[in-house]
């Protein structure tokens, strides 16, 4: 590679992170017009490198007049970034006991924001099975996992409406789940993203008693009948109460914090 394509390649990198670096927690969304005023490129080369990041995920556009935030590849690297406690791995006892006893997939998110991101997942070793795979993020409204975090979440009717953007998702009928979920201390869905599979999650709360995720089990319909989903979500309620507790939720030092 010439050394002018080569410096070229390294500016048009340092113009992606310039982009990047543009957003804040006050400015979460801005419009190309207001980043032209925050980076110093032209229309079209600012064009040109919103959309690239959009394809690798990095930003995502939203509304009409069009307005950009970050993706979930920010959220991955993010999660990465914030792995001095490795969730993931603290977990990983609890999700392998789930694993072993159920034969399903099981799997971690996080909350991000309007969406949720799977940090853990152990796929069932059954032939006909349902797996994503670390890294998959959803729409946060949607499915069993999400919607255990969102209960949680005491977002505001405002913030549902956000939420639910660009879904076919009722806020009211979502609002009255919510409630039935809190009261139940679960969350599942029935053929809601995938045809014939059924998914039930529950929350684990942090030190804070915040609600840090939730855990999921997820299967086809033909072997998740009622009476196996219920032994299967007071097992996940048993386990998630553990891994809160491996977080520091209800212990001592999180009362006084």
């Amino acid at each position: 590679m010439a050394t002018a394509e080569k410096n070229e390649n390294v500016r048009a990198v340092g113009r992606a992170l310039e982009i990047l670096l543009a957003f804040t927690a006050q400015d979460f969304e801005l419009s190309p017009s207001e980043l032209l005023k925050r980076v110093d490129l032209s229309r079209p080369t600012l064009y040109r490198l919103l959309y690239t990041l959009e394809e690798q995920g990095f930003l995502v556009s939203v509304g009409e007049p069009q307005r950009f935030r970050l993706g979930p590849a920010v959220a991955r690297l993010a999660h990465v970034w914030t792995s001095s406690l490795d969730l993931a791995a603290v977990a990983e006892p609890v999700l392998r006991r789930i694993w072993r006893t159920t034969n399903e997939t099981v799997a971690m998110f996080i909350p991000q924001r309007e969406l949720r991101l799977c940090v853990a997942e152990l796929p069932s070793p059954q032939p006909l099975n349902f797996k994503r795979g670390v890294g998959y993020t959803e729409r946060i409204a949607l499915g069993a996992t999400g919607r255990a975090i969102l209960a949680y979440m005491e977002a505001s009717s405002e913030e549902l409406r956000d939420y639910v953007q660009g879904t076919k998702v009722n806020v009211k009928e979502l609002e009255a789940e919510l409630v039935q979920t809190r009261k139940r201390g679960f969350a599942s869905s029935h053929s809601e993203l995938i045809p014939g599979a059924v998914a039930v999650a529950v929350p684990f709360f942090d030190r804070h008693a915040q609600v840090a995720g939730s855990i999921g089990v997820f299967g086809p319909e033909v072997r998740l009948d009622g009476a196996r989903l219920k032994q299967i979500t007071k097992l996940l309620q048993t386990e998630a109460q553990s891994l809160s507790a491996m977080l520091g939720y209800g212990s001592k030092e999180a009362a006084v914090s």
